[in-house]
């Protein structure tokens, strides 16, 4: 049976529980926990950005045809980013990783909020926004410069860099996707975390969990695809819920 949000104290407790009897723990976030400080989500952003949609613009058509336009958008991103702070909830996880000897993140946002708020080898699904990738050679380097003091920025090579993110279309990067596989399958435990559950490969990791036998804790503030399938959905804002599955 599904608990709800009107029993929020006993699922904070059930949860506990199973925690505190895994020996494997993973988790699955996505934009709802960075919404919380602050981050517009990708689909909402406001909605336009210049009378572009934000699925029009993150896409290797749209770079190839306009680097200028895209590298704005990304600009924009950025600077909203670095004002924002990570949450009670990205300490929350941070904290998890201390407390369990085999504890995986895995994260559809590319902000670096987790890493900020403590979280270590959290592992980037749709890559770092931080991160500038040259098209040619394929160096990464990392600047955390805000506004990029050059659109679109170019590598030591010459050529342009493009964000280090995954774009709709592209494939997630091999090795971190089997980690994450991995540690969905060997999950006592899988938590996730403000994710709309429809951006795939990633929302696929939670059937993956439950049918490898993990119980599944989906806390997010409204229902989401995934809401039947998951043993606990929990109607709470993760920088809420977090700090209780800690007590």
């Amino acid at each position: 049976m599904k608990a709800t949000q009107g029993a929020a104290p006993d699922i904070a407790a059930n949860t506990r529980d199973r925690l505190a009897a895994a020996s494997a723990v993973a988790v699955l976030t996505g934009a709802g926990i960075s919404a919380e400080s602050g981050i517009p989500t990708f689909r909402g952003a406001g909605g336009l950005w210049k009378n572009f949609r934000a699925v029009d613009l993150a896409t290797p058509e749209a770079f190839a045809a306009d680097p200028q336009l895209v590298w704005s958008w990304y600009d924009w991103r950025r600077g909203l980013i670095a004002s924002a702070e990570p949450n009670d909830g990205h300490r929350a996880l941070a904290e998890m990783q201390n407390r369990f000897p085999r504890f995986t993140l895995a994260t559809q946002n590319v902000d670096g909020l987790h890493s900020r708020a403590g979280s270590v080898d959290a592992l980037k699904l749709h890559g770092d926004i931080w991160t500038l990738r040259c098209t040619a050679c394929g160096h990464e380097r990392q600047d955390l410069r805000t506004p990029l003091p050059e659109l679109p920025p170019r590598c030591s090579c010459g050529a342009l860099e493009r964000p280090g993110v995954v774009w709709f279309g592209e494939a997630l990067p091999t090795d971190v996707w089997e980690q994450a596989q991995q540690a969905a399958r060997e999950a006592d435990v899988f938590l996730v975390i403000g994710t709309s559950a429809v951006v795939y490969p990633a929302a696929g990791l939670v059937e993956l969990a439950k049918t490898s036998g993990a119980t599944v804790v989906e806390i997010n503030v409204e229902a989401t695809p995934v809401s039947h399938v998951v043993d606990v959905s929990w109607r709470a804002p993760a920088a809420q819920a977090l700090p209780r599955l800690l007590a």
